[in-house]
């Protein structure tokens, strides 16, 4: 019979209390990805609004709540400067830049497979257009068709 100790337990993402579930969350987040891999090219602590600069269509308040997460979860580091205005920079941590291995090689995955993704897609939405609408039941205007 197999058991199951507490510390296999306490990984098992499939399981609905599992503590990686949480992490799991977050990083599956594309702002969370996107945010790690610019402050690992960065090479160096890049501030806020140079962070903002570089990753196109997020908003202040999403950057500021994905650079706390990764700061809580110890991916990303924040130093803040005594000065007046005060300055603040964020660094990628090693634990981070870890991290940022594994999500390179899922950016690599999706550029060699970019091609049949986007060829699945358009097969997938032309036989979606093709099907025929639901017919209407007397009396009931039929129901939309979601795509």
């Amino acid at each position: 019979m197999d058991t199951v100790s507490d510390d296999q337990r306490s990984v098992e993402a499939f399981l609905r209390d599992c503590p990686a579930r949480q992490l799991l969350t977050v990083l599956a987040d594309k702002w969370v990805l996107l945010v790690l891999g610019s402050l690992r090219e960065a090479g160096e602590p890049v501030r806020f609004n140079a962070l903002r600069r570089r990753l196109d269509g997020i908003t202040q308040k999403v950057l500021t709540r994905t650079l706390r997460d990764l700061e809580r979860d110890g991916l990303v580091r924040r130093e803040v400067f005594p000065t007046m205005p005060p300055r603040v920079e964020y660094s990628i941590t090693a634990l981070g830049a870890d991290l940022g291995r594994i999500s390179q090689a899922m950016g690599a995955w999706v550029v060699e497979h970019h091609a049949q993704i986007t060829a699945a897609r358009t097969a997938f939405d032309a036989a979606r257009a093709a099907e025929p609408a639901p017919l209407a039941q007397p009396g009931r205007a039929p129901s939309p068709v979601s795509k």
